[in-house]
This record gives C-alpha cells, sequence and structure tokens, in this order.
C-alpha cells in the first residue's frame, strides 16, 4: 500500500490481528524483510512494515532535509495516523532502531513497547559525529560513483555482517538480491540525512523514555553489547536479552529465537 507524506510516497506492507507493531528495518534493507514474521508476531500483531525513505519502494527525494531522522519519525507517525492507530509498540533493527529512539523520544505519549534489536542512541561526542559525519558522506559519495553492485558487494564483507557467512548460501542469495533492489541515490541520502553521524545525540534524553523497552542484541557483537547495557543505565524500563551465538541481525541469524523473544515480551503486561 502506497502513504503520502509531504509528497513523499512511503510504501507499507500490513498482516496479522492484534495490537499494532511497527517494524523498522535496517540500512540497505526493506519492509518485507518482516514478512517471514507474519505467521509468528502476526498472531498477536498488527505488523506494520514500511519501506523508510530512500529504501526499497518507497521515494528517494533529492532533498537531504527529508531524510533527517526526526523529519522521517514524524513521516511514520503520519502514516500511523492515517491507520487510524493512536498508540503503538515498536521494534528497531540497527538504523531502524535509532529511528524508533527518535519515534519515542519525539511522541512518548505514543509508545507503549519498544525494542531495540542492535541500536544506538547515536554518538556523544561532537568530534566523533563530525568524524562519522565525514565517513557516510565518503560512502555515499562511493556509492553514487560506482553503483549498487560494487557497494553491496562491500557492505555484505564488513566485520559487522561477518557472523552471517554461517548462514546457509540460499539465505545469503536473497538477502544479497534484496540489498541490490535499491537505488543508489535513495541509499546514499539515507546515509547523508539520517547516518549516525548525522542524527543528534539522544543518550541523555534516554531517561525521558516512558515505554518498557527491551535491547535485543547477540553475543558476537561486542559494539553493541556495551551500547545496550550502558543504554541500559538511563531507561526507566530497560530490559536486555542476549542471543547466544548470534552477531548483528538477530532476526536473520536466529529467526525462532527471535520469534519467540519478541512474542515474549509484546504479550507480558
Amino acid at each position: 500500500m502506497k502513504y503520502f507524506v509531504e509528497g513523499v510516497s512511503y510504501h507499507v506492507e500490513v498482516c496479522g490481528e492484534g495490537y499494532p507493531l511497527l517494524l523498522l528495518h535496517g540500512f540497505t534493507g526493506r519492509g518485507s524483510n518482516w514478512s517471514p514474521y507474519c505467521s509468528i508476531l502476526g498472531k498477536n500483531a498488527h505488523m506494520i512494515m514500511p519501506d523508510i525513505i530512500g529504501h526499497g519502494l518507497t521515494d528517494s527525494p533529492e532533498d537531504i532535509q527529508r531524510f533527517e531522522i526526526e523529519t522521517v519519525a514524524k513521516d511514520i507517525f503520519s502514516i500511523i495516523n492515517q491507520l487510524g492507530f493512536e498508540k503503538i509498540d515498536i521494534h528497531g533493527y540497527s538504523m531502524g532502531g535509532r529511528l524508533a529512539l527518535s519515534m519515542a523520544l519525539l511522541f512518548p505519549e505514543r509508545v507503549r513497547k519498544l525494542i531495540l534489536e542492535s541500536a544506538s542512541p547515536g554518538l556523544n561526542s561532537a568530534v566523533a559525529r563530525e568524524e562519522r559525519r565525514a565517513s557516510d558522506l565518503s560512502l555515499a559519495q562511493s556509492i553514487k560513483d560506482n553503483g549498487i553492485v560494487e557497494f553491496v558487494n562491500y557492505w555484505e564483507n564488513i566485520p559487522l555482517f561477518h557472523s552471517q557467512k554461517k548462514l546457509s548460501a540460499q539465505v545469503q542469495s536473497t538477502i544479497r538480491k534484496q540489498r541490490l533492489t535499491n537505488s543508489p541515490e535513495g541509499l546514499a541520502n539515507s546515509l547523508i540525512g539520517m547516518g549516525t553521524g548525522s542524527q543528534p545525540s539522544y543518550w541523555d534524553r534516554l531517561h525521558m523514555i516512558e515505554a518498557k523497552v527491551l535491547m535485543i542484541v547477540g553475543e558476537y557483537d561486542e559494539k553493541f553489547c556495551r551500547i545496550a547495557f550502558e543504554m541500559q543505565k538511563s531507561f526507566k524500563y530497560g530490559k536486555i536479552y542476549k542471543v547466544p551465538n548470534c552477531g548483528h541481525a538477530i532476526h536473520v541469524e536466529l529467526p525462532e529465537k527471535f520469534g519467540t523473544i519478541v512474542n515474549e515480551f509484546l504479550l507480558n503486561t
């Protein structure tokens, strides 16, 4: 389905019945990444799965300001309004987790439960943010100059996804084919507009989140394990689930385990 927000067409897929659950994919992903969970999470949740701006079948406008993370957060809530939901649960993975945090901070009264999978609240240091912005800008230009195939060749081999090399050839092929459906311009603009260096640091605002929070991390993903335990100090209701034998993308590497963890958190009051 298509939803229009301030001139941008968002592609959104839905499935399931129950309490509304917004699922936000990571960088290079798309909403349909969550479709395999319709038979698992969809038993108790009305799943809302948008292609985030610059990804999949959602528009990739030239205006970089449309990609700023808090602008995108407002866009997604506009879609939630069009769907007729007042309060929702949110699950966000990696980039989608940063977006989920932005939504929970901008609209705290509208988020019941928040699930952060391998996510961060940004960079606390202005120097670190500037260095990351420069790095993201360089990578964005490389995507534009060299095209989507060369970028995906690079992206699927970064250390963050090393544990995914253990997945079957079929699963790895499916992930690659989906990544290749993205446009170079969309990914480049996403990096520039809502990359980790461009977003505000949320570290000093985490205590403002009223929702119950579950952070899911893989034991091999040491950086995001550290971030999760540091975030937990600020949340009013924060819990961590560290998944053994897993890396950055728990929902990809151990889907059955992931489904069980999320279901239990959403169903427990």
